[in-house]
């Protein structure tokens, strides 16, 4: 397998001479198998547009791509009207992604950003062939050899990671996430203090994240959600959905991960600063079997 980054931010796109270097489009990754010319795509962010053109230009026929949504949080598809394959009509496309807790569905939420309301082109006006796949956690197997596996994240939208697995390896996204957390207080002294409620919620928390370390354990590469440092999380971004670096470096060394791509930057991360946390993570003393430590990169390509 190969995975290239085309859209590596978290939030909103941050273009500008801030971040030259490591990109500010939002959320895109483009993965190929090895033998085949099947086009699978990883979110829909701000990213999508640039792999769009390049698909136009080394494509001469018809295109035919999957893409697999993380999630429907603006960040992750709002470069879908801008992927000129759908105005094409020897495109067929596949979109997947997960059911939400809202009535609507996941054609409507993809589809409404395409009306006139937003955008000078309706939906269904289209030439593209598209089609809608609604998933829930569970796996998925495909003629060529192809099985994907999904696995619900701690967010605040129902968000899915997944788990590719092709030809005896493995990659795995975990974004949008952050760790599992007691919501119930153990301060004895709290009003709303139980010991029963807060040990059952102990033990929800434990279950919760060992099932996300057995869905990440011993993949060959791990695009792990990294948009805060630690002390930024625990300074007011705990509850917001995303994770600290650190916990993404910690998750990769506990599922027995051989790399680790931090990924999902906040917008106002500057090249400088994720240059300087990229060179203390990697020059950082790690346990035997840890795994490389990468900072995600717009146009990083690496082979799985």
């Amino acid at each position: 397998m190969q995975v290239r980054f085309w859209g590596v931010r978290g939030s909103v796109a941050s273009p500008g001479r801030d971040t030259v270097v490591y990109g500010g489009n939002t959320a895109c990754l483009e993965l190929r198998l090895n033998g085949s010319d099947r086009v699978i795509i990883i979110d829909a962010g701000s990213g999508i547009r640039g792999l769009g053109a390049h698909l136009i230009s080394s494509r001469s026929g018809q295109i035919e791509a999957e893409i697999f949504l993380t999630h429907t949080h603006w960040d992750h598809i709002m470069g879908f009207p801008f992927f000129d394959p759908i105005y094409r009509p020897n495109t067929r496309l596949k979109v997947y992604g997960p059911i939400t807790y809202e009535d609507d569905t996941l054609d409507r939420i993809v589809g409404d950003q395409l009306s006139y309301r937003y955008f000078p082109v309706r939906h269904s006006e289209l030439s593209a062939a598209i089609s809608y796949h609604q998933l829930r956690e569970g796996e998925m197997r495909f003629s060529d050899g192809l099985r994907i596996k999904t696995k619900y994240l701690n967010h605040s939208l129902l968000c899915l990671g997944y788990r590719f697995e092709f030809d005896g390896k493995v990659l795995c996204t975990g974004y949008d996430t952050e760790p599992f957390q007691n919501v119930f207080s153990d301060d004895p002294d709290s009003p709303g203090y139980d010991p029963v409620v807060c040990e059952e919620g102990a033990q929800a928390v434990a279950d919760a994240n060992a099932a996300l370390l057995g869905f990440f354990d011993g993949a060959d590469l791990l695009i792990h959600d990294a948009q805060y440092t630690l002390s930024e999380y625990a300074g007011g971004k705990s509850g917001w959905g995303h994770s600290p670096m650190e916990h993404a470096i910690a998750t990769a060394q506990a599922a027995g991960v051989k790399k680790v791509v931090l990924f999902h930057h906040d917008p106002d991360r500057r090249d400088d600063e994720l240059q300087a946390l990229e060179d203390r993570f990697r020059a950082a003393r790690q346990p035997h079997g840890a795994p490389e430590i990468l900072v995600a990169r717009e146009g990083m390509l690496l082979k799985v």
